[in-house]
C-alpha cells in the first residue's frame, strides 16, 4: 500500500476513533445529567441543578475558600435542606444535627483523608466511628478539666510572657496577632502534648524564624488543595521550584520530624526512670505524648505503634494551634472596635484580677458572667472550624425493607453524604437575631423575663464551634481554658487599637480552608498598656 494511501487511512481511522470517543462521552454525560436531575433518589431535593450534576461547582468554591458563604446562600435561597452534589446533601436544623452526629453517629466521609498526618490516620481522619472510639480512649483522659488544671501554671506563665512581650513594645507599633498567637499556642501545645517548651514565643520576640509554627500554619491549606486534586497532580505541583510553595508541600514532613524527635526523647526519659524531686502536682502532670507511649490498646493489650503516636500528636498540634490563634485574633479585633464591650470586660476583670500580674484560677474565670458571654459570642461568630462536617448515611433500620434515612422528610439512601456547618447553625436568624452582629449580651439572662431559659437553651443547642457528638474536638476543654486565660491577661493589661489602614472589614473578611482565617492572612493590632 502506497505511503500516501496508508497515511490517509490512518488519519481517517484516528478521526473516526476520536469522533466515536467524543460521541460516547457526550452520550454518557447527557445520560448522567438526565439521571441526576430526574431519576436519582436525590432528584426531589431542592438545590441548583448545576450542583446536582457534578461536584465541580462546589469544588470551585472550596478552592476559592468561600464554601461556608455559598452554602449559607443556598440555605437562604432553598431552605434548610439543599442538594449540593450528585451525592451530597447539606442541612441546617438542630434536631437533625443531633440525629446525625449524636444518635446515628454516621461515619465520616473520605474528605477527611486529605488531613492525614505523616501519611497515616489519626483521630480526625479515622472514618469509622467505632475505630475512632478506640483511638479516642488513648487521649480523652488527658483533656478532662481535672487533668488540665495541672497545666494551669504553665498556661499562666505563657500568658504573662505574652503580656511582657507586648509591654516591651509599649504600644508603639502594631503586631500581627495571627502570627503572635500561633507562637503562643505552639508553646502551650508543646507543654501539654509533648511535655516540652519549644520556645516559640521567644523566637517571635527575637524575630527569629520558627519552621514549626510556619508548618502548622501551612498544613490546613495543604489539606484543602490535596482534597481538590488527584494524587498524581499533587505530586507534580509539589515539584514547583518555589521556596514558599515547597514550604506548604513540606509542612507535613516538618511537623513529623519535630514530633518524632520529641517521641524518642520521651521514651528515653521514661526508660531512665523517675527523677527524684519536684512537687506532687509536677509528678501528677503527664504530657499527652507520655500518656500515649504508656497506653495499651484495649483490644490487643499492645502499646501504640510509633507511627500512630506521631500521627495522633501531629493531629492535636494542627487542631490546637492555628484554630485557637485565629479565634483569639478575631476576639481582639472585635475589642479594637467595640468600646462598650471593652468597658464591661475590663470592669469585670479589674474586680476579679486586682493584680494584673496574677491571673485567677480557671474556676474563677468560669464564673465571670460577661467574660463567658464574650467567649460564647466570639465562638458563635468566629469559631475557627465553621465548615461542613461530612458524614455517610448507613442503613438505619434492622428489619424494615426501607433502609433510607429520613432527613427532614426526604428519604436518603445509604451512601449519601450529608453534613451541616457551624457557620450556618450559628447564623440562624430565628435563634440569633441580627446574627452578624457581635453581641455578648445575647448570652446574658434577663431575670424575670418569660421564656428566657428556653431562649438560652435553644441558642446552646445550635452551638457547635468544636463540632458535636462523639467526634467533637478532643481538645475543646483546653481551648476554652486557654481563651479565657489569655483574654483575661490581655484585657486586664492592655487597650487594643486597630489602624484602619492595616486592619479593617476588608482585610478581616473571613475565608475558610476547613478552618477560618482572615482574607489578608494577618491581623495587625496595637496593644497599648492601660498604664499609659
Amino acid at each position: 500500500m502506497p505511503a500516501s494511501i496508508l497515511d490517509s487511512f490512518l488519519t481517517a481511522s484516528t478521526s473516526t476513533f476520536l469522533l466515536a470517543a467524543l460521541s460516547t462521552f457526550l452520550v454518557y454525560f447527557a445520560a448522567s445529567v438526565v439521571y441526576q436531575l430526574f431519576f436519582s433518589p436525590l432528584a426531589g431535593l431542592p438545590g441548583p441543578w448545576y450542583a446536582a450534576i457534578s461536584d465541580f461547582w462546589l469544588t470551585t468554591h472550596v478552592v476559592r475558600m468561600q464554601q461556608c458563604r455559598i452554602v449559607q446562600d443556598l440555605f437562604e435561597r432553598y431552605g434548610p435542606v439543599v442538594r449540593v452534589g450528585p451525592n451530597k446533601v447539606v442541612f441546617c436544623n438542630a434536631s437533625t444535627m443531633r440525629s446525625v452526629y449524636c444518635v446515628h453517629k454516621f461515619d465520616k466521609s473520605t474528605y477527611y483523608k486529605s488531613l492525614l498526618t505523616n501519611n497515616n490516620d489519626h483521630a480526625m481522619t479515622t472514618l469509622p466511628n467505632a475505630q475512632h472510639a478506640v483511638r479516642r480512649k488513648a487521649y480523652a483522659p488527658h483533656y478532662t478539666p481535672s487533668n488540665l488544671v495541672l497545666f494551669q501554671t504553665d498556661l499562666h506563665d505563657y500568658s504573662l510572657k505574652l503580656v511582657d512581650i507586648l509591654h516591651n513594645m509599649s504600644g508603639k507599633s502594631s503586631v500581627d496577632c495571627l502570627n503572635l498567637f500561633r507562637h503562643l499556642n505552639v508553646d502551650i501545645i508543646g507543654c501539654t502534648v509533648f511535655g516540652t517548651r519549644p520556645g516559640s514565643l521567644d523566637n517571635w520576640a527575637l524575630n527569629m524564624q520558627d519552621p514549626l509554627a510556619t508548618a502548622i500554619y501551612d498544613f490546613p491549606k495543604r489539606g484543602v488543595l490535596r482534597s481538590a486534586v488527584p494524587t498524581w497532580a499533587w505530586n507534580l505541583v509539589c515539584r514547583i521550584p518555589n521556596h514558599r510553595w515547597r514550604q506548604v508541600c513540606d509542612s507535613d514532613r516538618i511537623m513529623a520530624q519535630f514530633v518524632a524527635g520529641r517521641l524518642y526523647e520521651m521514651r528515653a526519659k521514661i526508660q531512665a526512670g523517675p527523677v527524684a524531686g519536684g512537687t506532687e502536682a509536677e509528678k501528677e502532670k503527664v504530657s499527652l505524648l507520655q500518656r500515649m507511649l504508656q497506653y495499651r490498646v484495649f483490644t490487643t493489650h499492645e502499646c501504640m505503634a510509633d507511627q500512630d503516636i506521631i500521627s495522633e500528636s501531629m493531629g492535636h498540634m494542627v487542631a490546637g494551634v492555628d484554630t485557637s490563634s485565629t479565634t483569639l485574633s478575631y476576639f481582639l479585633w472585635e475589642l479594637s472596635r467595640r468600646g462598650d464591650v471593652v468597658r464591661r470586660l475590663q470592669q469585670e476583670l479589674d474586680d476579679a484580677m486586682p493584680d494584673p500580674r496574677v491571673i485567677p484560677d480557671i474556676s474563677v474565670l468560669n464564673k465571670l458572667t460577661y467574660l463567658n458571654a464574650f467567649v460564647k459570642e466570639g465562638l458563635r461568630v468566629y469559631g475557627a472550624a465553621p465548615s461542613l462536617l461530612e458524614r455517610v448515611v448507613t442503613s438505619t433500620t434492622v428489619s424494615s425493607d426501607d433502609d433510607n434515612f429520613d432527613l427532614m422528610g426526604y428519604a436518603l439512601p445509604p451512601g449519601t453524604i450529608i453534613s451541616t456547618q457551624a457557620w450556618s447553625m450559628h447564623r440562624d436568624v430565628d435563634i440569633f437575631p441580627s446574627p452578624e452582629t457581635f453581641l455578648p449580651e445575647r448570652w446574658l439572662e434577663v431575670e424575670g423575663l418569660e421564656g428566657e431559659q428556653e431562649r438560652l437553651m435553644r441558642m446552646h443547642q445550635h452551638m457547635m464551634p468544636f463540632g458535636v457528638g462523639t467526634r467533637i474536638c478532643g481538645g475543646h476543654n483546653l481551648a476554652q481554658m486557654m481563651l479565657r486565660t489569655v483574654i483575661a491577661a490581655l484585657v486586664r493589661n492592655f487597650n487594643v487599637i486597630a489602624n484602619s489602614a492595616e486592619t479593617n472589614e476588608r482585610t478581616m473578611e473571613m475565608r475558610d480552608a476547613f478552618i477560618l482565617f482572615p482574607a489578608a492572612k494577618e491581623c495587625k493590632l496595637v496593644f497599648r498598656p492601660r498604664s499609659q
